[in-house]
């Protein structure tokens, strides 16, 4: 009777080589060929016109509150207010974002699809969190400490000669610490990025599942022209 015996197998050698990708090399034409299409469309999609600006909006325009910062946490707040209200939540209160996270400015003319992705390259969603008293009296002193204009909406800050906290209003009225507010905001922030660790003072947050900037390309659907600019929602009251 034969029978099969396995042999131990072991490596004899290896070999190696090495192939340079650099522009000696040419394109296969056939795969441009095939992706071509794909690619057109997507360009055409990126291109398209969705609103039109009427100056250039920039994140370096002021000291406590910028023109494109606010465009971006107004448009949050709205967006994600009309999330919440189609899923009959309570509303949003306010937003809060981080300066680093723009990366672009919107220049006066066409905005596009492409105009999103440039300012908001980053895969961040929008984050629901009640905050009540304590936790937002830090997330306060936090914007009051900043050296930088981080993004807000839903709330307003006045400080005093000498940058005393004068007065703080959410929604138009004075801040209540036994409410609990809804606060949008990123994963990013949520996770302590850029220091905004009073986001932990907070109950658990909700992830909406909605991209900030899908929230901006549907602002720009819904808009014809985009209107921001440095205003009043953060100011030093000077003496008399």
């Amino acid at each position: 009777m034969a029978s099969c015996r396995q042999q131990p197998v072991s490596l004899q050698q290896i070999t190696v080589s090495q192939t340079i990708i650099d522009s000696t090399l040419s394109e296969d034409d056939s795969l441009q060929a095939l992706i071509a299409p794909y690619k057109n469309r997507l360009e055409d999609a990126l291109n398209a016109p969705l609103a039109y600006a009427p100056e250039t909006l920039t994140k370096t325009d002021g000291a406590r509150n910028t023109s494109l910062g606010n465009l971006l946490a107004d448009l949050v707040l709205e967006q994600a207010d009309s999330l919440r209200t189609l899923q009959g939540k309570p509303p949003v209160d306010l937003v809060i974002l981080n300066h680093g996270a723009i990366r672009n400015i919107i220049s006066r003319g066409p905005v596009t699809q492409r105009t999103a992705y440039e300012v908001m390259p980053f895969e961040n969603t929008i984050y629901i969190v009640p905050m009540q008293g304590a936790a937002i009296r830090a997330m306060i002193a936090f914007l009051v400490a900043s050296s930088m204009p981080h993004p807000f909406a839903g709330l307003d800050i006045q400080l005093g000669p000498g940058g005393s906290l004068e007065a703080v209003n959410i929604g138009g009225q004075p801040f209540d610490e036994s409410r609990t507010y809804y606060v949008a905001t990123s994963n990013y922030l949520v996770e302590g990025g850029d220091g905004m660790d009073f986001f932990q003072l907070g109950e658990t947050p909700e992830d909406t599942g909605y991209k900030i900037r899908n929230a901006m390309v549907d602002y720009f659907t819904r808009v014809d022209t985009l209107r921001a600019a440095v205003d009043d929602r953060f100011v030093l009251i000077q003496s008399q």
